[in-house]
């Protein structure tokens, strides 16, 4: 455990410092915006720098934008995911102050693209080891243990208010390679973790009895058995149907390899829920 654990404070490192990277040495210095809460740090500190005498930095907001849904996550989603979260948070508000702006090329482009592939590199391998890069991911993960919305919308918003803002105010030239990061960020996230917000597990176990507990002590979800039969052998077993957010594959994947490893499980993406979706 404290090796794991070890492990993913390592990995949460790695992903601070590859989005610290992308920030200081691609994408600040073409004026070109990040995704989420990095975005607005970068458009907020663009914006007070360039029209107030006052200057903040990326790396300053971007941790104060983080507090109050530090607090949130912290009160309503769980300790573990949070802390997590606000590590990455802490380290790479860190990195961004430490790392110098400096600009390694002069075509926009190569920025934008080469920008959006190491921030996502960061963002996904942080994902995949069960934390996150805090802001809109630890939003995402309240609004789908509490109400169950939509959290697509949250993120387009969030993103067309930094990609108009940056039309308007610095030019439209600035927008549209922005939303070539993002698109290169998503498609990279995607080939590392997943972007799908929900995903469904099958599973299935002949220790389904142990199974179920180990999940519900971690998960906030419950869970569907069905009696099923292996086509070669005829055997009696049980498959345990869970709809789950991407922040909690990686818990699940953990929980299966340390209490059923021979189990055969297949992740796929929920468009769709109807009914209930967490566990009361």
């Amino acid at each position: 455990m404290v090796v794991m654990e070890m492990k993913k404070v390592i990995v949460v490192t790695i992903g601070a410092f590859l989005n610290a990277v992308a920030l200081n040495y691609f994408l600040i210095p073409a004026n070109v915006y990040s995704s989420g809460f990095s975005g607005a740090a970068q458009l907020i500190s663009k914006i007070v720098t360039d029209y107030t005498p006052f200057t903040l930095t990326t790396g300053i907001l971007l941790f104060l934008l983080n507090i109050p849904v530090t607090i949130l996550g912290w009160k309503k989603v769980g300790k573990s995911f949070t802390i997590y979260s606000f590590i990455s948070v802490v380290l790479m508000s860190l990195f961004l102050e430490v790392l110098p702006i400096q600009q390694v090329s002069k075509d926009i482009l190569l920025n934008a693209v080469f920008g959006g592939v190491i921030a996502a590199v960061g963002v996904g391998f942080t994902l995949k080891w069960g934390a996150s890069t805090g802001g809109m991911d630890i939003v995402a993960m309240l609004l789908s243990r509490r109400k169950d919305k939509p959290v697509g919308t949250y993120f387009f918003t969030l993103n067309s208010i930094i990609i108009l803002s940056a039309g308007f105010l610095f030019g439209w030239e600035k927008a549209l390679y922005t939303l070539v990061t993002l698109y290169v960020s998503t498609r990279v996230i995607d080939a590392i973790h997943t972007r799908h917000e929900k995903l469904t597990a099958l599973i299935i176990t002949k220790n389904s009895t142990e199974l179920k507990k180990a999940i519900h002590a971690k998960l906030v979800r419950g869970m569907t058995t069905i009696s099923v039969k292996g086509g070669f052998t005829n055997e009696p077993k049980e498959m345990l149907m869970i709809v789950i957010t991407r922040y909690e594959l990686f818990d699940l994947e953990r929980i299966i390899k340390e209490v059923d490893p021979g189990a055969f499980t297949n992740v796929f993406q929920t468009t769709g829920i109807y009914g209930f979706f967490r566990k009361d």
